[in-house]
């Protein structure tokens, strides 16, 4: 594989790791995770070319290694490389870097936790929620509704009352029928 561009994406027990570009493709050398980790490269190099999946995106990449000489080394596609460290066991990585990849597998649990359990959680907490503005928006339409209705009848009244002349006062016996309604009053 033909390099066309290496940049530091992280460091890993101040071991840089490097992701090398080709084709808007992203590749990690896995020699510097496995120093970084404490772990035969060699090891998990055979780990990832017997894995039906790992062996398929694994490809050979002419890279400067941390002591500055090139280097062929196996690399994985970006989006391979944290499965293949999922796989990898603590027990069998340097007692400082056991930690680390502990954290590392209890994160990746998390993540698929995650993963297959917020989309269901999302769509439970979206539906109540619209259940909840529909309940609201229902309240608020009847409640328009009325008001309008209430407008409109202030209207009519308005409209009833702009539309009397002075002679239908005068007919009235000088009154000003208006029509409204009342309320009895007790005494």
């Amino acid at each position: 594989m033909v390099v066309t561009s290496e940049f530091q994406v992280t460091k890993v027990n101040n071991v840089s790791i490097t992701c090398i570009e080709n084709n808007n493709k992203r590749f990690i050398p896995i020699r510097p995770i496995c120093e970084a980790l404490g772990i035969d490269a060699k090891v998990q190099r055979t780990k990832i070319q017997e894995d039906e999946i790992l062996s398929s995106t694994g490809v050979l990449s002419t890279s400067v290694a941390a002591d500055g000489k090139e280097r062929e080394m196996l690399c994985l596609p970006l989006e391979f490389v944290f499965g293949w460290l999922f796989t990898i066991n603590p027990k069998n990585v340097s007692p400082e870097a056991r930690e680390s990849v502990t954290r590392y597998k209890l994160q990746c649990y998390q993540a698929l936790f995650e993963y297959f359990t917020e989309p269901q959680t999302f769509l439970k907490q979206k539906q109540e929620q619209m259940e909840r503005m529909v309940t609201i928006y229902q309240e608020k339409q009847a409640n328009f509704k009325n008001a309008r209705k209430e407008m409109d009848d202030a209207k009519k009244e308005l409209n009833e009352i702009m539309a009397i002349t002075i002679d239908d006062w005068r007919a009235n016996n000088r009154q000003l029928i208006i029509p409204f309604e009342s309320a009895e009053i007790e005494n």
